[in-house]
């Protein structure tokens, strides 16, 4: 059973982020992680929480890999090392479609093979070489120094060749939106692509989402994690495949609704099965259980609580309070 819970830092308007990861930290939380997609920075983010925060792990979930270049990516994530030694993982992935094209403009292509060399290449410009080689398919360079940090890289990967190249390059894994159970079978092409390249399974940690929310009010906790699970079902293929692997009839019902418009009935199409199979929801009482069940899991070894956006403040405050470590 994980001894550790993180929390993915959430958007609260009455406080400032850097004061909800001080009260994390207080709370017992191992790590507060930082989302970016738009509007902030998630490594400027870091590096206040770096400075107003002691001992508690910092984490971005997830820095995609097409808007950086992999020297960026590691020379920030050097800059953030330097602020808060050994505290730092480094969550990557490719994003989607929307947010790299609409947002970035680059085209999404070959974005498994861009995890794979971007993860190759951040890790060897982390590294102490003297000088940095590389020539790849989409990356090739010469001739610059490591940079001498130890900052593990994590790849939040959901498809098969994604978590290949997980098992191959990437020190953990971040899953999101497949169910619970299903954690260990989905590991373990994690795992076969590690042995193949010579790795052990066992250094690859585990790093789930794990949405939550709790209220004395069941149906608010529950539809707040409906909210949640249609976002993502609806606005990303991959996460609607993840979904399907065990409510194939629901995830194509909230995809087709979201993708229609029809926001409320793709969360009215989240049933109360998915929400307890993909999420942690209710009264305080039965979220804490429903928590317990989970990091029980023996796959599990870094999990971050992930209070939905679709929750108001009090119920994303109720919800970081009642399943902190300190208080579980």
């Amino acid at each position: 059973m994980p001894t550790s819970l993180g929390l993915l830092l959430p958007d609260i308007s009455a406080e400032s982020p850097a004061s909800v990861a001080e009260r994390a930290e207080e709370l017992g939380y191992d790590a507060v992680w930082v989302s970016e997609l738009w509007g902030t920075d998630v490594f400027v983010q870091l590096a206040e929480l770096a400075m107003r925060t002691e001992t508690i792990g910092l984490g971005t979930a997830i820095v995609n890999v097409f808007s950086r270049s992999p020297a960026v990516i590691a020379m920030a994530a050097a800059s953030v090392d330097r602020l808060a030694p050994g505290r730092l993982t480094l969550g990557v992935g490719a994003s989607t479609p929307k947010a790299i094209e609409d947002l970035h403009g680059f085209e999404y292509e070959n974005p498994v093979r861009r995890i794979h060399e971007t993860v190759e290449l951040v890790k060897a410009y982390l590294s102490d070489a003297d000088a940095v080689d590389y020539e790849g398919e989409m990356f090739e360079v010469a001739d610059f120094p490591g940079l001498d940090v130890d900052v593990p890289v994590f790849n939040a990967a959901l498809g098969p060749a994604n978590r290949r190249a997980t098992g191959r390059v990437c020190d953990g894994w971040i899953p999101h939106n497949i169910p619970f159970e299903g954690l260990s079978d989905a590991f373990e092409v994690v795992a076969d692509a590690a042995r193949e390249a010579g790795r052990s399974p066992e250094s690859i940690a585990v790093a789930p989402y794990v949405p939550a929310a709790v209220s004395d009010d069941e149906t608010e906790a529950y539809d707040a994690v409906r909210g949640h699970l249609a976002y993502y079902v609806g606005s990303g293929e991959g996460y609607r495949r993840a979904v399907a692997t065990a409510f194939p009839d629901e995830a194509d019902q909230i995809a087709n609704a979201w993708r229609s418009g029809d926001r409320a009935a793709a969360s009215d199409a989240v049933s109360h099965e998915m929400v307890r199979a993909l999420g942690v929801a209710g009264t305080p009482e039965a979220a804490a259980a429903q928590l317990e069940t989970v990091l029980d899991l023996d796959v599990l070894d870094r999990p971050m609580l992930t209070v939905p956006r679709q929750a108001d403040d009090d119920l994303t405050l109720r919800t970081i309070e009642t399943l902190a470590p300190a208080n579980r």
